[in-house]
């Protein structure tokens, strides 16, 4: 008998590959949404498995997180060996052609949190979706933030999330789980998803999305903010983005946030499952970092048969660079158990 995880439940058809979003940006006087726009994809991955025995990206590359740090961009992404995710770092001159660097974040046998899993999925950056992309620090250090699996597996049982601080991107000393699922509301007592950690005017925001206990399960996205660091407290309107009405793009999953300011809005990417089996990526739009309005085209769709984006364009960062918006996303093609799951890239200009 076949478990239901969430990675057999995002498998099997993909649903209508409807393509690229088909208008291309504009003026911003005519075209609102101009700003925020990457349509043009690149039609090949930037980073795939490293498919070398022992590795622990040797199977898929998921989840990337894009910076700009000494002159250089670099990548933090989540690997997948068999056994569970880790993290590493991959450099880049160009955004396209990308080198490994290593294994930066690893799982701990002999710790119960993470003994099988971690994925750092973000580190505090600034803020604007246009700006330099570059990292913040906290008294002198650089802070990450990760969720865990407490299982064997793809994503498997109800994970927490936690901190990490380094020095040197490199070598990270990470904290003891900050949120748990059984200190949350019934819509994230299945498990919690991607960390996103952003500072404003004093306040630390952590956006993260979430599954209830239910089989099939949904999943939505909320925050909990702190001055400290220490003491979180989950916003009360939580959560912020809710699943849409059936056959709206994101009626069984709003996941993996990631949020960033242009002039005086706030961006939320992100992505969305529909009942057609498609994951694509999403957008809403709000006027301070805890009311979206959600737009409703997706950002990216999935590709066309035979592209590397035929089952799922999904789990954002973002970053701009000599006037063009880069858009990184995982991309899927294939049907599980036989599926291709790789690091994608869009832009708002034509390559």
């Amino acid at each position: 008998m076949t478990t239901l995880t969430r990675r057999t439940l995002l498998s099997g058809l993909a649903g209508m590959a409807l393509g690229t979003c088909a208008r291309a940006p504009g003026d911003a006087a005519r075209d609102p949404l101009a700003p925020y726009r990457t349509p043009y994809k690149h039609p090949r991955l930037v980073l795939a498995a490293s498919g070398a025995p022992g590795t622990f990206d040797e199977s898929a590359v998921d989840k990337p997180f894009v910076f700009r740090h000494d002159g250089r961009f670099l990548m933090t992404y989540v690997g997948f060996d068999g056994q569970g995710y880790q993290t590493g770092l991959a450099e880049s001159d160009d955004l396209v052609a990308w080198r490994r660097r290593g294994l930066v974040l690893a799982r701990d046998p002999n710790d119960p949190v993470t003994r099988h899993n971690i994925a750092m999925d973000s580190i505090l950056r600034e803020n604007a979706l246009h700006g330099p992309a570059r990292l913040k620090q906290v008294d002198g250090r650089y802070l990450g933030a990760w969720n865990a699996y407490p299982l064997p597996g793809y994503e498997e049982g109800p994970a927490v999330i936690g901190l990490a601080w380094s020095e040197d991107l490199v070598h990270w000393e990470r904290t003891a789980p900050i949120l748990t699922p059984e200190d949350g509301a019934d819509w994230e007592r299945g498990g919690l998803y991607k960390p996103t950690i952003m500072e404003h005017e004093g306040t630390y925001y952590l956006y993260y999305n979430a599954k209830n206990a239910a089989v099939p399960w949904h999943e939505q996205i909320g925050v909990a903010t702190s001055r400290d660091l220490v003491h979180w407290t989950r916003h009360h309107g939580n959560p912020i983005i809710e699943n849409g009405p059936a056959g709206a793009p994101d009626d069984r999953f709003a996941a993996n946030p990631v949020v960033l300011r242009h002039d005086d809005e706030w961006a939320m990417y992100y992505f969305g499952l529909s009942t057609d089996r498609a994951a694509r990526e999403l957008l809403a739009v709000g006027r301070d970092p805890l009311t979206f309005d959600k737009v409703a085209e997706p950002v990216i769709d999935v590709g066309a048969h035979g592209s590397i984006d035929e089952t799922y364009a999904h789990k954002p960062s973002l970053i701009h660079h000599d006037g063009v918006l880069y858009h990184f996303y995982c991309a899927v093609s294939g049907q599980w158990p036989n599926q291709v799951r790789g690091i994608a890239v869009a832009r708002s200009a034509p390559w």
